[in-house]
C-alpha cells in the first residue's frame, strides 16, 4: 500500500512539463521571412520564433508540421495539426470555416513584382499563389489571373515571361527586388486583407484563449515587436 508521502512523490514525478499539451503547429515552410525551411530542413523564420515563444508562455509543447498551402485549411479541419501559423490573413471568408486568434502581425500591403516598370497590371497576366487574398484581388481586377501552388512558382512565372507580374505580400517580394536586378516592385501598394492570425478549429476555444493571452503578453512586453524588427528589415513593430 502506498503511503501519502509516496503518492505525493509519484504525483510530483508525473506532473509538470512532462504533461504539457503537445500542439502541432501547421505551416507552409515556403514563404520567407514568415516561414521557410532552413539548410537543416527545419522550420525557421518569424513564425517559428513567434510560435515557439507563444507555446512557451502558454505552457504548451510545440511540434512543427509543414503542409502545402492549397490544402492547409482542410487539413487543419480534419485534424492533421492543431493550428495554422503561416502568414494567413484574417478574412471573413476564412473565418466562416475556421477560427482565428487576434493578429500577431499587422495588415501587410500587397505589391506587384515585375521584370519591367511598364508591366500591364490592369489588363495583363498576373500571377498569384492559389487560395490567397492576392489571387482573389487579381480575379476581381480585370487582369488575367494565373495561379500557382507555391510562392516560388509565381516568381518563376515572371522570370520566364509566363506572367507580366506577381501580386503577393510586399514583405515576401522585397528581397527578390533587392537581390535580382531583373526584377522590381512596380505600381502602387494594394491594401487587402486584415492582420495575420493563428488559425484554429472552431471547437478549440480553450486553445485559442491560451494563444490569445500569450499574444497579448508578447505585445505588452515588446517581445513581439522585437521579433518583427528582427525578421522584417526596416520595419518598426506596431504593438
Amino acid at each position: 500500500m502506498k503511503t501519502p508521502i509516496a503518492i505525493a512523490a509519484l504525483l510530483a514525478l508525473t506532473s509538470g512539463p512532462a504533461l504539457a499539451q503537445t500542439v502541432r503547429m501547421g505551416t507552409e515552410g515556403a514563404y520567407p521571412p514568415y516561414n521557410f525551411l532552413n539548410d537543416a530542413g527545419e522550420v525557421d523564420g518569424f513564425e517559428r520564433d513567434v510560435g515557439d515563444a507563444l507555446c512557451e508562455r502558454a505552457g504548451l509543447t510545440c511540434e512543427w508540421v509543414t503542409n502545402d498551402w492549397d490544402s492547409i485549411i482542410p487539413n487543419l479541419v480534419s485534424g492533421n495539426y492543431d493550428t495554422i501559423i503561416a502568414g494567413m490573413s484574417i478574412t471573413p471568408e476564412r473565418d466562416e470555416v475556421i477560427d482565428f486568434t487576434q493578429e500577431y502581425f499587422p495588415p501587410d500591403p500587397s505589391a506587384y513584382l515585375a521584370a519591367s516598370d511598364s508591366a500591364d497590371l490592369t489588363g495583363g497576366v498576373i500571377a498569384a499563389q492559389v487560395g490567397t487574398i492576392q489571387a482573389g484581388h487579381v480575379a476581381a481586377s480585370g487582369a488575367t489571373l494565373v495561379e500557382f501552388a507555391t510562392p516560388d512558382e509565381t516568381i518563376a512565372a515572371v522570370r520566364n515571361g509566363e506572367a507580366d507580374a506577381v501580386l503577393a505580400d510586399k514583405a515576401f517580394l522585397e528581397p527578390f527586388a533587392a537581390e535580382d536586378d531583373g526584377l522590381m516592385l512596380v505600381g502602387e501598394d494594394v491594401a487587402i486583407g486584415g492582420g495575420i492570425g493563428m488559425g484554429l478549429r472552431e471547437s478549440d476555444t480553450e486553445l485559442r484563449a491560451k494563444f490569445d493571452a500569450a499574444i497579448t503578453a508578447m505585445k505588452a512586453d515588446g517581445s513581439l515587436n522585437a521579433l518583427i524588427e528582427k525578421w522584417f528589415e526596416g520595419r518598426t513593430g506596431p504593438y
